[in-house]
């Protein structure tokens, strides 16, 4: 269950991942807009319909080699280590896995008990990625969440214990009621773990979601925007002195354990999506799966995935290109740039970003465009300029 070292088949760009999406939950967090469900007695059915849709999509990559796999969430960890056998054993039946692919279990802390952990001994898992989001015990209970922080440090450690050597995360910022000292707090007992990996998102209130309804009642705050800025530079700063890389815009980790499958997505790597509402991409075009459970499996079993599907245009593939790889602190291959989206679009997106690049937020080292450490401060109004609109 040790760190490994990336999948390097013979053609490095014949890979790809797979993503499986389990909706369950015992409960739903306030803020959570992702497709979810607090009914888990179609459980059995579902885990099923996943096994048939891999099986039916298992041409969708084209014979790639499967160099990570992500079961996220919903909270994956809702499944028995059985229902995760039936899925691996589908998997390796059906793709070609490397031997060092990085294999993901989102999990709840409250779900990592002692007899979990040793029911998932014998699973492929070589990385957990824990939601913590905040140890502010007031705070949990108000998003809902099912752990106390107690509960999430054991958890942690547990996982340490059962031989776990790839532990990631997440975090929030931004929550109601935050403070500098609050957050200080939950970065400094996130440090005291020692994880490879930390996931850091700024709240954001969803319409729809039970947060959006408490702020519309005026019963939490938003917080605004100088105290956002304040509060990411204190992330920044705190996870760079002990250590850590800022890959991407939101996410930390110590040298050699970047999330693999969350970098392919900005890579654009192809991946496959199976479940519920997961979406799919395969270099040309996106597709996505209902979003309902009954729908999903009635679809399934009818042979006939109920899918929606969009084909990509150039400048669609180049706006994708720039919201997901401008993201990481590698930014994006100028090369690149030439390569797939021509020397029109090569040449518009180095027109589009002489301004910033005079400003000091961007900068071309190495042939990659990327963003300077200012420029990550205001990330977004620089993607946003640098995206190709048609204005015939």
């Amino acid at each position: 269950m040790n760190g490994l070292e990336p999948c390097r088949p013979d053609v490095p760009s014949a890979t790809a991942g797979i993503y499986l999406h389990i909706p369950f939950c015992q409960r739903r967090c306030i803020y959570c807009d992702f497709f979810s469900s607090t009914d888990s007695g179609k459980k059995a059915e579902y885990v099923d319909a996943l096994c048939r849709e891999l099986v039916l999509r298992k041409g969708y990559l084209n014979g790639r080699t499967i160099a990570t796999v992500y079961f996220g969430g919903g909270t994956p960890s809702q499944l028995a280590a059985t229902d995760f056998q039936r899925i691996f054993d589908t998997i390796h039946t059906h793709f070609t896995v490397c031997p060092s692919a990085e294999i993901t279990l989102e999990a709840n802390p409250d779900d990592l008990t002692e007899a979990y952990l040793k029911s998932l001994s014998s699973l492929p898992f070589n990385r957990l990625s824990m939601g913590i989001q905040t140890f502010h015990e007031e705070t949990l209970r108000l998003l809902r969440r099912r752990h106390t922080a107690a509960q999430a440090i054991a958890a942690f450690h547990r996982c340490r214990q059962a031989g776990f050597h790839n532990l990631s995360i997440d975090l929030m910022y931004g929550l109601p009621g935050e403070t500098q000292e609050r957050w200080e707090a939950d970065l400094q007992q996130a440090l005291e773990l020692q994880p490879e990996h930390i996931s850091a998102y700024h709240l954001i209130y969803e319409e729809g979601t039970a947060l959006w309804q408490l702020r519309e009642q005026h019963r939490v705050s938003e917080a605004d925007e100088e105290l956002s800025l304040s509060l990411f530079k204190q992330l920044i700063h705190r996870l760079r002195e002990n250590g850590y890389e800022q890959y991407e815009i939101s996410n930390f980790c110590r040298p050699g354990f970047p999330s693999r499958h969350n970098s392919s997505y900005w890579d654009g790597t192809p991946y496959l999506g199976c479940g519920a509402a997961a979406h799919s991409f395969d270099g040309t075009s996106r597709q996505w799966n209902v979003a309902s459970i009954d729908g999903y499996i009635q679809g399934i079993r009818k042979g006939v995935p109920d899918t929606e599907r969009e084909e990509l245009d150039l400048a669609t593939r180049y706006n994708d290109c720039i919201v997901t790889a401008m993201r990481t602190r590698r930014g994006i291959s100028l090369s690149r740039l030439r390569q797939e989206f021509g020397k029109e679009l090569a040449d518009y997106c180095l027109k589009m970003a002489r301004q910033h690049l005079e400003q000091g937020t961007l900068e071309i080292s190495n042939d990659r465009l990327r963003l300077t450490e200012e420029g990550i401060f205001v990330s977004d109004g620089i993607m946003s300029d640098m995206m190709f609109v048609n204005e015939e």
